[in-house]
């Protein structure tokens, strides 16, 4: 375990920058229903019974009720508490706790309980582990493919920034069908809204894991509403591109609580349309571009579109 100086994680706001900004009023195409139901409730109760977190809920996502009502939750792997503070996120930092062994068991036991076609497991940032928690995310993996074999796998991880090149190779050689890493924003706001990561690193670990292995898909995300402008966004599709990236989600960012970063504006469903439009002509694969896009909405849809793309473009040639 690496020693590190952390925020008290019974303290987690501490993490964060208070930001007092007047907040724009939250227009009608960003609400959604309660969440609730019988589907909702059976979502919860195995994932309760598995003693497994989500970034559904840890996150405070606003698609939960629509996906938990249909089976579908992202699982979140060792813990709950980071340890990085970004100031867009409502995930508790602090010291986190030791892995847990029989983790990656018990989300493949909810995984095939589920009937999940496709899964999506991420994680907290673990700066405190060598390897970031590169081999539980293997471990994960492979226990999934080992219970339900015909689920196909998206890991959305973090940038394993403090490691060595085998961290990624880890992760790489289980064999995910989809490897997600989010940008989060523009360049130009990392100091502000993602200080603990770089950029240029969170790009070339894209890069690289098509280096690895090129039938991995990759895929990588960004918020607007946080103060950019259109050129930084359309900059950071010319630099996924670069990557090799084949797939772009773009959402509204919401601020979790008055503590976090403010919320710029809101922006329109015709910006979110233009956006899509020029990411596919920038030559993505896919693109979701929505107020309420995240990484893992809607994404066995979203999968099985990404899968049909690459192979008409193979046929193409």
């Amino acid at each position: 375990m690496r020693d590190l100086k952390l925020p008290d994680q019974r303290h987690p706001e501490k993490a964060h920058r208070p930001d007092q900004a007047a907040q724009p009023k939250k227009p009608a195409w960003i609400r959604v229903k309660a969440p609730g139901g019988e589907a909702y409730n059976q979502t919860r109760r195995i994932m309760r019974d598995n003693k497994l977190t989500t970034v559904c809920e840890e996150a405070g996502c606003p698609n939960v009720g629509e996906c938990w009502s249909q089976g579908h939750a992202t699982m979140m792997i060792m813990g709950e508490i980071c340890t990085r503070g970004c100031t867009f996120c409502n995930v508790a930092t602090g010291r986190p706790d030791a892995l847990d062994t029989f983790e990656p068991g018990r989300v493949a036991h909810a995984v095939q309980t589920l009937g999940l076609k496709h899964v999506v497991i991420t994680s907290v940032d673990r700066d405190d582990l060598a390897d970031g928690g590169a081999e539980h995310f293997a471990q994960t993996i492979r226990a999934v493919r080992h219970r339900a074999p015909d689920t196909t796998i998206e890991i959305l991880t973090p940038d394993f920034l403090r490691c060595d090149d085998s961290a990624l190779e880890t992760v790489v050689a289980a064999r995910p069908d989809v490897f997600n890493h989010n940008l989060e924003t523009v360049p130009g706001l990392y100091p502000k809204v993602r200080p603990g990561a770089r950029y240029f690193h969170s790009l070339r670990l894209l890069q690289r894991v098509k280096e690895l292995d090129p039938h991995i898909f990759t895929k990588s995300g960004i918020m607007v509403g946080l103060g950019e402008d259109r050129q930084s966004v359309l900059q950071v599709m010319d630099d996924m591109r670069s990557a090799d990236v084949d797939f772009l989600t773009i959402g509204q960012y919401l601020q979790p609580t008055p503590k976090h970063h403010h919320v710029d504006r809101f922006v329109t469903p015709e910006d979110f349309a233009s956006y899509e439009k020029a990411a596919f002509g920038k030559g993505f694969l896919m693109v979701s571009a929505t107020p309420l896009t995240r990484s893992s909405y809607h994404a066995g849809d979203d999968f099985a579109r990404l899968r049909a793309a690459r192979e008409e473009k193979l046929a193409r040639g």
